[in-house]
């Protein structure tokens, strides 16, 4: 009976329909937000709990190491319509998350667990799909990405990840490559503070060479102040100000989860200075790679950020696994849990960090 069910779902797994395992995590706190009570923990609790516990049943069983190469399925409409889905269904909890907060107490847990919950779907069906969509070559695609960053107030994300973090990136110069021994509570407000100062530096860049001011309609940093502005006083003034409140948590909490994924997707690994004064090419071994199966699927293959950081422009159903990259020793979720303890971070990943990138963090 085990076998032929394990039989079944891992035809799921390499099925094209898998992806729609990413709205499991909005799913629950649907759930949540409609049962109320401590049912609002659903989110947390299957991130954070379920999800760790199937990864470790099916990483038991080897199914980790069935889908590892690229499928090359290309670009089929089936793949985007996963993507754009997701933006009706983060402002569609959003709002539905406002309607019910208003009757909460702030301390009590239904405010908690409501804050966790939309925190949460805004990381990982907000942002992440945002990153997807980003690094897209048609507008549109961009534009929707753009629009998605709105309930995080992380826009500029855009401007510094696209002309910041992928050149710069496993480079002391990059403000989301975590440092050797570099704790992820202080790694927060780095990086937090590094991307906004990054890209307000490439916008005038960008600008300066059309010969433009800073200080015009044309750029973006502007716009996208003003439109994150009109977003929060729309909240203001249909939800008053336990809902501005609400949504300004809310979003930085998912700012802190996103830049939790940052940190365990490239600590400790940094790339070589030539001669000539650039650093080598960005390879394989540059980022971790995770394969585990579940955080994959509801992240939109993130988790093999190796293949993602050898071409961007890869799309996220045509990633593989690269066995030659450094591998997180779990899943996403909880890696991201050890980082809050460093000490056994520290323990668990700092002897996996490729010597001679250690040697390399050591040099001022």
């Amino acid at each position: 009976m085990f076998k032929r069910d394990l039989k079944l779902f891992n035809g799921f797994l390499f099925s094209d329909f898998k992806y729609l395992m990413a709205y499991s995590i909005p799913l629950t706190a649907l759930i949540g937000l409609y049962l109320g009570g401590y049912w609002l923990f659903s989110t947390p609790i299957y991130i954070f709990v379920i999800i760790p516990a199937v990864e470790f049943i099916l990483t038991h069983y080897g199914i980790d190491e069935l889908e590892t190469r690229r499928a090359e399925k290309g670009i089929h409409w089936l793949f985007d319509i996963m993507l754009y889905l997701n933006i009706p269904i983060v402002f569609g909890l959003l709002i539905y998350s406002l309607t019910k907060i208003v009757s909460y107490e702030f301390l009590s847990i239904e405010f908690l667990g409501s804050l966790l919950s939309l925190g949460l779907v805004i990381v990982s069906n907000g942002i992440n799909v945002a990153h997807e969509l980003c690094h897209r070559t048609k507008t549109f695609e961009r534009f929707l990405g753009k629009f998605l960053l709105i309930p995080s107030l992380y826009m500029h994300f855009y401007l510094e990840h696209n002309y910041g973090h992928h050149l710069k990136v496993a480079t002391k110069e990059d403000p989301v490559t975590a440092k050797y021994n570099e704790p992820v509570y202080s790694f927060w407000i780095s990086a937090i503070k590094g991307e906004l100062l990054g890209a307000i530096k490439i916008q005038k860049n960008r600008l300066s060479r059309k010969n433009t001011s800073f200080f015009s309609i044309y750029n973006d940093m502007f716009w996208y102040a003003v439109i994150q502005f009109f977003y929060l006083f729309l909240i203001l003034v249909l939800f008053n100000l336990k809902g501005l409140i609400f949504s300004l948590l809310a979003a930085l909490f998912s700012i802190l989860m996103f830049e939790s994924v940052n940190y365990i997707e490239h600590y400790g690994l940094l790339r070589k200075k030539l001669s000539s004064g650039r650093y080598e090419r960005v390879q394989e071994r540059h980022s971790w790679n995770s394969n585990h199966i579940l955080g994959r699927i509801v992240l939109y293959e993130l988790t093999r950020h190796s293949d993602h950081h050898r071409i961007a422009e890869t799309e996220y159903q045509n990633l593989k696994s690269i066995n030659n990259s450094p591998q997180l020793p779990f899943g996403y979720p909880t890696s991201i849990l050890l980082s809050f303890i460093p000490v056994l971070w520290f323990k668990i990943m700092n002897p996996r960090v490729p010597r001679d990138m250690y040697e390399l963090s050591l040099k001022k």
